[in-house]
């Protein structure tokens, strides 16, 4: 408690609530760390509540220094606030004492039925608003037996505990929400099926699958996606091996500290820009370095060498090119070729959707093969809504979350209408 005090006591309180503007939720951070000040821990969880249900869980795992925490005026001259560390401790205050997440916006119940496909952050943030908006009906699709998304299959344990996950996802549960496990939107389930029986429908099913730089070689043995590695955790034999990890995002941080922790000798995350451009969390690298993990900067990979399986790669240092107002990108450095010995190759340079799932909606895309939405989160088909990662939302749990809830709040506003 003492600890907790004092790092509410180093905020300033600031009129001006950067830290909210940088808040992909726009969490009050402000009001709820005055009331953590006076000690009534239960007022500073309600505060939260106002704008998101996963206080525990987003508490633990944002990019704070890129959000929050970096927006916070006291890091001008000196250390941010802890913010992540508050609010992981409000949130789970809120857990074990149980306080009611319910707070409804209004009196009445709709009778209405709305359908929620996926239950990652933006699934079970959309179910939740719509449930304490007082719409009767929520049920949630979900293609494996357990809940959660890539918060449990996509963050290792040491970032996140699937217990926490649990206890959040049970508290939301109570609100009243129906789950149906084993169900696959274009496989054991339809978008018309579902259309005939619910008054809306809201796909949030992410978009995990790894994606790939087309350079020779990336077919051979030893080559994997991150994603993948993550979420079915069918690792191959990594002790003494060589390890390169391609990207610089906390994929990337995720994967590099899960294979050192099975056992690989060298691990290399290999990232074409300078580190100040990295997306992973300030926090991640440092835990990964710390750990043993070699960085190199500025440095691309070209090629992928092996008969059948991986045995080199071949690489490039790269020059960062400066242009006003945009980020700074990388430009090989013609002759500067060098080869590494490697046992494995892990790409981690970002993700996309399932193709063969959304050939089966027969909904319209947009350039970047996401589900295209409008302003409001609607499709181009009649009741069906969409947002997070498949419908090209940053993909940080705050901002998957964040747009699950304003899906939500359009969704509602179509039921009442």
């Amino acid at each position: 408690m003492e600890d907790i005090t004092k790092k509410a006591s180093y905020c300033l309180s600031c009129k001006s609530k950067n830290c909210m503007k940088g808040c992909p939720l726009s969490n009050d951070i402000t009001q709820a760390i005055s009331y953590v000040k006076n000690c009534d821990y239960e007022n500073a969880y309600k505060e939260f509540l106002n704008t998101t249900v996963l206080s525990s869980i987003c508490g633990r795992i944002c990019p704070h220094s890129k959000q929050c925490q970096g927006s916070c005026i006291r890091g001008i001259k000196g250390e941010s606030v802890s913010i992540g560390d508050i609010e992981v401790f409000v949130g789970d205050y809120g857990l074990d004492k149980d306080i009611d997440i319910n707070m409804l916006n209004n009196n009445k119940v709709i009778d209405k039925k709305v359908a929620i496909i996926g239950s990652g952050p933006c699934g079970i943030t959309c179910a939740a608003t719509l449930k304490r908006f007082g719409v009767k009906n929520v049920t949630i699709f979900e293609k494996k037996d357990y809940l959660g998304g890539l918060l449990v299959h996509g963050i290792p344990d040491f970032r996140l505990s699937k217990d926490i996950v649990r206890k959040v996802y049970n508290k939301i549960l109570s609100l009243g929400i129906d789950v149906k496990y084993n169900m696959e939107l274009g496989n054991n389930i339809t978008l018309e099926e579902l259309r005939k029986k619910y008054d809306a429908i809201f796909i949030a099913i992410g978009a995990n699958i790894s994606s790939y730089m087309g350079i020779e070689g990336e077919d051979l043995d030893g080559v994997y996606g991150g994603n993948e590695l993550l979420e079915y955790k069918k690792y191959p034999d990594f002790k003494g091996k060589k390890v390169a990890v391609i990207g610089g995002g906390n994929v990337a941080m995720d994967v590099s500290r899960t294979v050192k922790r099975l056992g690989a000798k060298d691990v290399y995350v290999v990232y074409r820009r300078a580190r100040e451009q990295m997306p992973a969390e300030n926090k991640e690298i440092e835990e990964a370095m710390s750990e043993g993990i070699e960085f190199l900067f500025l440095n691309n990979i070209v090629k992928v060498i092996g008969k059948e399986k991986v045995e080199k790669i071949e690489c490039i240092k790269t020059k960062l090119i400066y242009e006003e107002g945009k980020r700074p990108y990388p430009e090989n450095i013609e002759g500067s070729n060098y080869i590494m010995d490697m046992d494995y190759v892990i790409m981690a340079i970002g993700s996309c959707p399932e193709t063969e799932v959304l050939d089966k909606l027969n909904i319209k895309l947009n350039k970047w093969d996401r589900i295209e939405i409008d302003e409001n989160y609607k499709t181009s088909i009649d009741k069906v809504y969409a947002a997070g990662d498949i419908a090209g939302i940053k993909s940080t749990v705050a901002y998957a979350s964040a747009s699950g809830r304003e899906a939500a709040k359009n969704i509602y506003d179509y039921l009442i209408k």
